[in-house]
């Protein structure tokens, strides 16, 4: 079971480059923000991040039917590299990789060119901190040091985004050349941070501060009852309670640590890319052959890129690819 790793934080992003709700979820070979299972259902907005990139989803979703499918055509015959008619896992993964590693690269250098207008070298922390959160330096002290309020949300966010970047600086000279900057905004894509992505998780999901991660702690983190909603938990819930006691607790003490929490985000030897893959090809494959037509992935429409407008919105799309 997938499942949203980290709560997004319920602030308004109230100065330029303030960490959005969106921007503070970090997962282990992100795709997207959606779940990929959400109350029990399939959801296919996962999908369609993972084969698009979350970007190009976006436009994806305001296109008719008719024009998502001629796109997604196009887009098959790239996947096709070897051009014998079929993409097989070995193509799709690539692809799903390649979209992910274009996501990231637009995203570090548009928060690069955002925080380095003159493009030197490095970007040192306190122009970053002015840029990010200097606003702050006009709240009220007192309003910081109250829990729940929204200059304590900013501080912890200002603390995060600290550590965060000492730990990417590898030189420690409290500045960051391009690399360090994107492994301090993707740590989930740099081996190096994935302590930092680890602990992070553990701190957004620990609710009482204990250090570690209760039952219900982690059932609350993908399953929240809507309002009015009682009776028996869904089964997938109590298969979820089932693998925190059978697996991810491996030492039985009913919590799970850091050691533990890293094995649940980040297992050894796990291929996000080919599961995601593996799972796009089970859909789609009609005649049950492990290789995909382009008649079979256009059948499949919605499951690779979706249509949820009945106009054309906004013209976002890459017209030198379309």
């Amino acid at each position: 079971m997938l499942t949203t790793l980290f709560v997004a934080l319920a602030i308004s992003a109230v100065f330029a480059g303030v960490p959005s709700p969106e921007e503070s979820k970090r997962l282990m070979d992100h795709f997207s923000d959606a779940e990929h299972f959400k109350n029990e259902h399939h959801n296919k907005q996962f999908d369609h991040d993972a084969f698009l990139g979350e970007d190009q989803a976006k436009t994806f979703d305001q296109l008719p039917p008719e024009e998502s499918k001629r796109r997604l055509g196009i887009i098959v015959d790239k996947i096709d590299s070897d051009k014998d008619g079929f993409v097989s896992l070995v193509e799709l993964k690539d692809w799903i990789r390649y979209t992910q590693r274009r996501y990231i690269d637009e995203d570090v250098e548009r928060h690069w060119r955002q925080h380095n207008p003159n493009n030197d070298g490095e970007i040192p922390w306190e122009t970053y901190r002015k840029n990010v959160y200097g606003f702050m330096d006009d709240m009220d002290q007192s309003d910081m040091n109250e829990p729940n309020s929204e200059g304590y949300t900013y501080a912890n966010l200002l603390k995060r985004d600290r550590r965060r970047w000492t730990q990417a600086d590898g030189d420690h000279n409290d500045a960051l050349n391009r690399t360090e900057f994107a492994g301090f905004l993707h740590p989930e894509d740099h081996s190096h941070m994935r302590d930092i992505v680890v602990l992070e998780t553990l701190e957004d999901i620990d609710k009482d501060k204990d250090g570690k991660v209760s039952m219900e702690e982690y059932i609350g983190d993908m399953y929240k009852p809507e309002d009015g909603e009682d009776g028996d938990e869904p089964d997938w819930v109590k298969q979820e309670r089932e693998q925190f006691t059978g697996y991810r607790d491996t030492d039985k003490d009913g919590f799970m640590d850091e050691h533990e929490v890293k094995d649940w985000i980040a297992p050894p030897e796990f291929d996000h890319a080919e599961a995601e893959a593996r799972h796009l090809v089970f859909e789609a494959d009609s005649d049950a052959d492990e290789k995909l037509t382009k008649a079979e992935i256009l059948d499949k429409y919605d499951l690779f890129v979706g249509s949820q407008a009945t106009d054309f919105g906004e013209a976002l799309a890459r017209h030198d690819e379309f």
